[in-house]
């Protein structure tokens, strides 16, 4: 059973946020990093990077495949975490803690009512 915290959001396509200050932290759930399997490279968006909520703005490849990470909200990327480009094992280790991609100065904070509870994520999940 995947771990799902219970003060993260989560987007339909399996990012999780945490918000603190208008600043959104972004990641991928535990879920999603057991679907991919062992992760051995992470591409990350440049700091600066203004994104949308829903674009595609960093990549994870495992041995199993390469997928797209997608903002879950809109604004700009205020910092990368650069420890899982040196360490991509850091995601499956720590998904949702030391594992975070980028920070996000939000631009549209009414977004963060479009994303899922931990409810409805186990749901989607089948957790």
């Amino acid at each position: 059973m995947s771990k799902i915290p219970p003060d993260l959001k989560y987007a339909k396509s399996h990012e999780w946020v945490r918000v603190q200050d208008g600043i959104a932290v972004v990641g991928i759930t535990d879920h999603a990093q057991k679907e991919l399997t062992d992760i051995v490279f992470v591409e990350l968006p440049a700091a600066g990077r203004t994104v949308k909520a829903g674009e595609p703005c960093a990549v994870v490849e495992s041995v199993k495949t390469a997928s797209d990470i997608y903002s879950p909200l809109s604004g700009k990327i205020m910092e990368v975490n650069p420890a899982v480009v040196e360490n991509p094992g850091l995601v499956n280790a720590e998904p949702d803690g030391g594992g975070w991609f980028f920070k996000l100065e939000l631009s549209q904070p009414g977004e963060l009512a479009g994303l899922l509870s931990p409810e409805d994520y186990r749901k989607q999940v089948g957790g």
